[in-house]
């Protein structure tokens, strides 16, 4: 669940792709630029979504249910302590649309591309859980009409939370990246605007990204490992 941010927080916590990626769910795009096999361009845009809604819908029913079938790992569970600890000292920002950091445990999460489990109608605006398949079509329970999407961020859309992370970015202490490919912005120019604050900068990730050199420390390795490696060292200077 997106929620909204009250001050500032110490610590800023960016995850992508590569956090959820060792619970199972398959990455964004893979290296002939499929996206779990379709072309983005069309399961994942506006135009897509209005010339062929059913295919769009078929593709996003797989992906909640692929979601479903998948739990947090340590890393999901290790930010969610790190929370339990530092209440709204820490903020969750994740360009992931599952939900496996609220089932870890995390409440303060922006979904900067919106979440899988909620859909958005297209005639009302309301924004609501999904309720199961959206293929055929079931009604909005706000209005009633057949119109809803999900409430995830296809390209061509702006971002959620943006005035929220900016706040955030600017106000923190420190700036941690986890499982992030530094491909997509505005997400990847987030390192920047921390710094340019003053925050410290670490990244967390598999490989090098495309804004490794942004940061000021980069540790390799699964996320699964670093990340509660990570948290221990915060939890142990809180003391």
């Amino acid at each position: 669940m997106t929620t909204g941010v009250g001050g500032a927080p110490r610590i800023v916590v960016l995850t992508g792709a590569g956090i959820s990626a060792e619970s199972g769910v398959p990455t964004f795009r893979d290296a002939g630029g499929l996206w779990e096999g379709h072309r983005v361009e069309d399961v994942a845009t506006p135009e897509a979504f209005e010339s062929d809604p059913d295919t769009v819908q078929r593709f996003y029913d797989a992906r909640r249910r692929a979601v479903a079938s998948v739990s947090p790992n340590p890393a999901h569970a290790a930010l969610a302590a790190l929370e339990r600890e530092l209440g709204d000292e820490l903020l969750v920002v994740t360009q992931n649309i599952d939900d496996l950091h609220e089932r870890a445990g995390s409440a303060r999460v922006i979904h900067m591309h919106g979440e899988l489990g909620r859909v958005r109608c297209v005639a009302c605006e309301a924004r609501t859980d999904a309720p199961g398949d959206l293929q055929p079509g079931p009604p909005c329970p706000t209005c009633g009409e057949r119109m809803l999407r999900p409430d995830v961020v296809w390209f061509g859309e702006m971002p959620d939370g943006l005035d929220e992370i900016d706040v955030a970015l600017a106000g923190c202490e420190a700036f941690v990246a986890i499982g992030t490919s530094g491909a997509v912005f505005p997400a990847a120019g987030f390192v920047l605007t921390a710094a340019a604050f003053g925050a410290t900068t670490l990244e967390l990730n598999l490989d090098e990204s495309e804004v490794t050199a942004c940061f000021a420390e980069t540790r390799l390795g699964l996320a699964s490992v670093l990340v509660p490696e990570w948290v221990d060292e915060v939890l142990a200077a809180q003391r």
